[in-house]
């Protein structure tokens, strides 16, 4: 069991199969995103879209893409990216994310597969960026996902994480917990009629390593010049690493 912000001692929820949840909210992920994050979301991915600079025609890999967000927002800020891959386990967010992407006239250069992100159908060597929000903390095992980013990275390559944090400041991080313990969880459950998925994702976040302690993991992986980039007083973070 792991300690939580409060010094109390929580189970990890299980993340086997964490997909087919995740399959059964597909129809309102969008929604519950946008009303849960208070919009903040697509500001996180933006900013997370930033980060390919310095890399000239990227191919990108987005690992658990869900509906896509994040490799829309790439392409549609960056015209220089060569290729996109989304890979993720849900059929029901892929199905979703499809749709997103015809709507978006980005068929050409969006390429979705049913794919698990522990074990990439994808070479060694094949592609500049690598990129998860919201993801990482999901899957079963975290240190091998890391191994395999690394993996499919060029040299210079990059990997980009979005992924919940907990603030530092003791007051904000109080009021935010309880939002998230206690709020977010009825909200999520009346908009997406599942009632365990909002639960699952307190869980998750409460259970997850975060801020230096996530970078160590990075930096054991074989990443260099990791470091972390602090969004909405502390509530998301980027973390951010290079393939040597």
């Amino acid at each position: 069991m792991n300690p939580n912000p409060a010094g109390q001692y929580i189970e990890p929820p299980s993340r086997i199969e964490s997909w087919r949840m995740f399959d059964r909210i597909a129809h309102r992920y969008d929604l519950l995103n946008r009303v849960l994050s208070l919009g903040q979301d697509i500001l996180w991915r933006r900013r997370l879209a930033r980060n390919l600079d310095g890399l000239p025609r990227p191919r990108v890999l987005d690992l658990a893409t869900g509906t896509a967000d994040v490799l829309l927002s790439i392409c549609q800020t960056n015209e220089q990216v060569r290729f996109a891959a989304g890979l993720d386990m849900s059929v029901q967010m892929l199905e979703v994310a499809g749709r997103k992407v015809q709507n978006a006239g980005l068929a050409a250069e969006i390429s979705l597969i049913q794919a698990d992100a522990m074990h990439l159908p994808v070479r060694e060597r094949s592609v500049d960026a690598v990129t998860i929000a919201f993801g990482i903390r999901n899957v079963i095992d975290f240190d091998q996902t890391l191994r395999e980013m690394y993996r499919v990275l060029n040299p210079g390559g990059r990997a980009l994480i979005l992924e919940f944090s907990l603030p530092s400041h003791n007051l904000f991080r109080k009021l935010y917990l309880f939002y998230f313990r206690h709020i977010l969880p009825r909200i999520g459950a009346v908009i997406s009629g599942d009632d365990y998925a909002y639960r699952y994702l307190n869980q998750t976040v409460e259970t997850f390593p975060y801020g230096q302690d996530f970078c160590d993991h990075m930096t054991a992986a074989g990443f260099r010049r990791v470091k972390q980039i602090p969004l909405t007083f502390g509530i998301a973070a980027i973390y951010r690493g290079e393939k040597a």
